[in-house]
């Protein structure tokens, strides 16, 4: 499959000579508005009401200034990109909106959206997570593939995918901007999901900061570390107990302090520990 580098525009997804035939050939055209269906690869979720207010207020004062992006259909046209714009036009009831109509398959079409919500830095984190899931998903993209594709390093397209991990109400307080991608991103170090929660609420309730956060994971990371260390131990433990049982017919417990411990052998009586001091002495 052929992937071409997005990350500087629209000219950066066709070779250079096909996209100045195209770019010179685009034609902007009046379609109508109830003929443009959204988009079912919109890299867009959520949408500002204060910015969309912004907009309405422009476009009724000089009209839709840049046009739409659409594909055709069998039924009409496929938003691209644009949504804001459409929508802004459908709130001041106007009946036809400027477009270009673009020849594109889905992949294309999924691109060209990410590639004019990134470059106007529309598009929250989890959106542009969400983006690059589809890509890898639906067109079968690797992660390099993705970086490639879009002008960025394999580790920031790494690191923004893993935000789909987190539990859905962080993604939800993230996308509300009630925390930073920085707090998430330093939530992920965390392993446990019901931990991440927890500390995320104190992000809200108490406004942690990310470097606060990031002490916090070391310690939880470190604390759990280190009890898995003594669980190994314990392990190492039960086994030589059981190992000792074995030889001596009795119940015996291993207590360790730090480097140093102790035995336990039980004995019944004194016959019984006539019997396990000869085997002492017979395995010396």
């Amino acid at each position: 499959m052929d992937r071409r580098a997005l990350g500087k525009g629209l000219s950066a997804l066709i070779p250079e000579k096909a996209w100045d035939k195209e770019k010179s050939a685009d034609k902007i055209v009046a379609i109508k508005i109830e003929e443009i269906k959204p988009g079912k690869h919109q890299a867009r979720e959520d949408f500002s009401p204060e910015a969309l207010v912004e907009l309405i207020a422009s476009v009724k004062e000089k009209g839709v200034v840049q046009p739409v992006l659409v594909r055709s259909t069998t039924t009409g046209y496929e938003l691209i990109a644009g949504e804001r714009r459409l929508r802004a036009a459908q709130s001041l009831g106007l009946k036809e909106i400027p477009a270009i109509v673009r020849e594109a398959d889905d992949k294309s079409a999924l691109e060209f959206s990410l590639i004019e919500n990134l470059q106007r830095k529309d598009l929250n984190p989890l959106e542009e997570a969400r983006g690059y899931q589809y890509l890898i998903d639906d067109f079968g993209f690797s992660q390099e593939e993705v970086a490639n594709a879009l002008g960025k390093n394999r580790v920031t397209i790494a690191n923004i995918l893993r935000l789909l991990k987190l539990p859905k109400k962080i993604q939800e307080y993230l996308k509300r901007e009630k925390i930073t991608m920085g707090h998430a991103r330093a939530l992920l170090a965390i392993e446990n999901p019901e931990e991440q929660l927890r500390l995320c609420e104190r992000i809200i309730s108490q406004g942690l900061s990310v470097r606060e956060i990031e002490n916090f994971a070391r310690s939880i990371t470190t604390r759990v570390r280190k009890i898995s260390k003594l669980q190994k131990k314990d392990l190492h433990l039960a086994a030589a107990e059981d190992q000792l049982q074995h030889i001596l017919g009795t119940k015996v417990k291993i207590i360790q302090y730090n480097k140093r411990g102790t035995i336990q052998i039980e004995f019944y009586s004194l016959d019984d520990l006539n019997r396990i001091l000869d085997i002492l002495k017979s395995k010396k």
